[in-house]
């Protein structure tokens, strides 16, 4: 046990990166999958083809499989991306299939006697969706979304192939440097679920209040 604190602070900058490329992904994954609903939802006939094309083959390959296309597959065509980019690319496209389907299905939750009765008020479509539509779909999406930021957290277990050190790859070579498993990967263990607990409830706070506002 005094060989984990001795390394902790090797393994809080582990976890810095970790929530680093999370939060970052996240983000990005975010606007792009909000963009690929409202193309869905919005689009002509080509723009929605796109979109749900989209989403089917993001959905449908792993996401190991997609950072090694970012990172070493677009080398052949002369794209060099470092590890963490690399991370941030990924994960971002990752996530922002599964977003967009939960967007979409909390855009779609909303009756539509809301958004033709902010049409007969005058507002615009976009107005309506900013306005009336969004406020409200936020708040059916926001678990879905905490949900997926839980599996993101857990997922950046896979961007320590490129190089990146997060907190496994951080483990990984405290492993390698004392030849001591169980210490490290039980500490990395607690530290993700302490990260995943405590965004929980971040989360659950945010939709408690989204609830009383709407």
């Amino acid at each position: 046990m005094s060989l984990l604190w001795d390394n902790m602070p090797f393994l809080l900058k582990g976890a810095y990166y970790t929530l680093l490329v999370t939060v970052v992904s996240m983000f990005f994954g975010l606007i792009l999958g909000m963009i690929i609903a409202i193309a869905r939802l919005k689009g002509n006939r080509p723009i929605r083809w796109l979109a749900r094309f989209y989403v089917s083959i993001i959905r449908g390959t792993p996401a190991f499989v997609q950072l090694l296309i970012v990172y070493y597959g677009l080398v052949d065509y002369g794209i060099t991306l470092g590890p963490l980019t690399a991370a941030f690319v990924a994960l971002s496209i990752n996530v922002s299939a599964y977003l967009s389907e939960t967007f979409r299905g909390a855009i779609q939750s909303i009756p539509k006697g809301q958004t033709e009765a902010a049409y007969a008020t005058g507002m615009t479509s976009w107005q309506a969706l900013r306005r009336i539509v969004f406020p409200q779909a936020a708040r059916v999406a926001i678990a879905p979304i905490g949900n997926t930021f839980i599996g993101m957290l857990k997922e950046t277990t896979l961007v320590s192939v490129i190089t990146v050190t997060e907190l496994l790859r951080s483990a990984q070579l405290l492993v390698a440097q004392y030849y001591v498993y169980m210490p490290f990967y039980l500490g990395i263990a607690a530290m993700y679920w302490v990260m995943s607990t405590v965004f929980s409830a971040i989360l659950e706070s945010i939709e408690k209040r989204l609830s009383k506002v709407y």
